[in-house]
């Protein structure tokens, strides 16, 4: 097939929208979502999260036609993993390092810019955010140095400004690090810091956020040429903080509640065996019983950063929320139990941010299986009525779709992915396991199409060894463990997978890509599906069958999910070109906006 190819030097049209014509964004348009074609209102285009869009304008039959209609250059080289959102002609993008920029959605031209000046320079996750909410006059961001922000929409200038969180994380691994030289010189990153690059979201008068950087670990930069990423290395030891979310008054910036996703009793659980769905974890569950008197206080330093945006659903008055790793990460030995909310699906009543239940997919992670990719809402039919469900692609390579009212698991989806010594302990000599910590479904969102049922998750194969060292011995004389995850030098790859949620999670089509899918996928009425690979090209397939129609090459890795608008009648599809550092893809600073040709050809 001759697929094109395009320049990527696009002139910019004559300004067709003004940031005064915005309508005001509030919570009746905000319910109404599903129903506004036009617009994308909020990071996963409307509270459940299906980044479905009703558009058809571009379909099957002229996809090919499809060439840039503008490009704007944030001139920041970074990781890039935002979501634009797009109101009544006006969109609002959140650039590398929290900056923000409100452009013309029809000409591409800058109508107000934002310079986010940060209180502190670590960040302890990449200077990436996701995304932006609108509402109420407002753009609210959450940013690396642990704030939420609110700015006017028609100005940009700063409303309110409040701490996330005022600690900045331990020291304990940096100071081992200190007399390290073999992994000082891998120039260690997430040893430190607090900060949110999650996409907030606007319920009721409420912005919820969530903060990320309490899994405590150290992402080493990787020594082998093109690998996607280093090594991850996890130490014991009683440091690091508890994860939450929150819920902000979005007049005022006050914090109304805030949900810690560690239990501040029984966080140790049953001691699980399996999974709740009956995997076998292959713990030593005696030698952590027998620890436990020896670690009264684990919770307090228990990790579960929050990574993406929440699905909410009105009927119920729920919000829907995946939590990180526990604390320390990969070592275990500091911390017995099942390490209770961490590394699972959650509810919380959106009034008071009090758990209504809790599936932990990983119940004493070792693994780095965070709960990232957000949670997606759609309604299951069935024999005897319709199931609200709620589903989320997990890291493991399954699709989990649960009740959304009691958490029931309703179906768990054929493996995505290959999968590999799933939960096998570390070993001196390392052992193979995949999924590895960055593999599966990782922050990427997935697209459902409520017509078909099916959800398009974007995944990758990427191996990593597993294995047990020690650091030299200290000032008191002894050695110090740690463990290690790796990637294997040995081909990797991408997954998009269309799983049917109406057959009990069977794998209707996938299609296999040269490159690890760290971004997002977006569905359109259009019958179509569209991608982004770290090597630059933004792909569509046939939402049907998974055949490859298009593709074009942005000239930086398309790591950030695509959305699609339409102003005057004009159908335009949206994605961020930025690349991603840890994924080893290549850097630049671009949005690029799609369209079909003016005379139709």
């Amino acid at each position: 097939m001759n697929l094109p190819r395009f320049a990527l030097a696009i002139p910019v049209f004559a300004t067709a929208a003004s940031i005064a014509l915005a309508g005001p964004v509030d919570d009746r348009r905000l319910l109404a979502a599903p129903q506004d074609a036009a617009n994308w209102l909020s990071y996963g285009r409307d509270y459940a999260n299906q980044r479905f869009s009703p558009l058809a304008a571009i379909d099957r039959t002229n996809v090919r036609q499809l060439a840039p209609r503008w490009i704007y250059q944030t001139g920041i080289p970074a990781s890039f993993q935002a979501t634009p959102l797009v109101v009544d002609g006006v969109m609002y993008l959140a650039l590398p390092y929290n900056h923000v920029v409100a452009i013309d959605a029809v000409s591409g031209q800058e109508l107000w810019r934002y310079e986010h000046q940060r209180v502190t320079d670590k960040m302890c996750c990449g200077p990436a955010s996701r995304g932006l909410a609108v509402a109420y006059g407002k753009v609210f961001i959450g940013t690396v140095d642990a704030r939420l922000i609110a700015l006017d929409a028609r100005t940009g200038k700063p409303v309110w400004d409040v701490p996330l969180a005022t600690d900045s994380g331990p020291t304990e691994a940096v100071e081992l690090l200190d007399s390290q030289d073999g992994l000082r010189r891998q120039a260690p990153t997430g040893t430190t810091g607090v900060g949110a690059n999650m996409a907030p979201l606007v319920v009721d008068g409420k912005v919820v956020i969530g903060i990320t950087g309490v899994g405590y670990g150290l992402h080493l930069e990787g020594t082998t040429p093109n690998a996607p990423v280093g090594a991850v290395v996890g130490f014991a030891g009683s440091y690091g903080r508890p994860g939450f979310y929150a819920a902000f008054d979005a007049q005022t910036g006050q914090r109304v509640w805030q949900f810690d996703t560690i239990a501040a009793t029984g966080w140790e659980g049953e001691f699980r065996p399996t999974t709740p769905d009956g995997v076998p974890l292959k713990r030593d569950i005696a030698r952590e019983k027998a620890a436990l008197a020896k670690y009264p206080d684990a919770a307090k330093h228990g990790g579960g950063s929050a990574w993406t945006t929440p699905a909410y659903d009105p009927q119920t008055r729920l919000l829907y929320l995946g939590t990180g790793n526990p604390s320390p990460q990969l070592d275990d030995s500091s911390r017995p139990g099942d390490n209770l909310y961490t590394v699972a699906l959650a509810a919380l009543d959106i009034d008071t941010g009090k758990l209504r239940w809790h599936y932990q997919q990983v119940p004493h992670d070792v693994w780095g299986y965070d709960v990232a990719s957000p949670p997606v809402l759609f309604d299951l039919p069935t024999a005897n009525g319709s199931i609200p469900a709620v589903g989320e692609a997990a890291k493991v390579g399954w699709f989990y779709a649960h009740d959304r009212r009691t958490g029931a698991l309703l179906f768990k989806s054929e493996a995505f992915v290959p999968q590999q010594n799933l939960f096998a302990p570390p070993s001196v000599e390392g052992t193979r396991v995949s999924p590895g910590a960055v593999g599966g479904a990782n922050w990427s969102p997935v697209a459902y199409d409520p017509g078909s049922g099916l959800a398009y998750v974007a995944a990758s194969h990427i191996p990593m060894r597993y294995t047990v060292r020690e650091l030299a011995a200290g000032k008191d004389g002894k050695p110090r463990r740690y463990t290690e995850l790796k990637p294997i030098e040995e081909p990797n790859w991408g997954t998009l997978t269309a799983i049917s949620t109406r057959d009990g999670g069977k794998i209707r089509w996938q299609r296999k890509t040269a490159q690890p899918l760290v971004g997002g996928v977006l569905a359109t009425a259009g019958g179509l599906v569209f991608t982004g690979e770290a090597d630059g090209h933004l792909n569509a397939f046939d939402a049907a069958s998974g055949e490859l129609l298009w593709q074009f090459q942005c000239g930086a890795g398309v790591n950030a999910p695509p959305i699609s608008y339409s102003v005057n009648g004009v159908q335009y599809v949206a994605v961020a070109a930025g690349g991603n550092s840890l994924f080893g893809s290549k850097r630049g600073g671009a949005l690029v906006v799609f369209a079909l040709p003016a005379d139709g050809r």
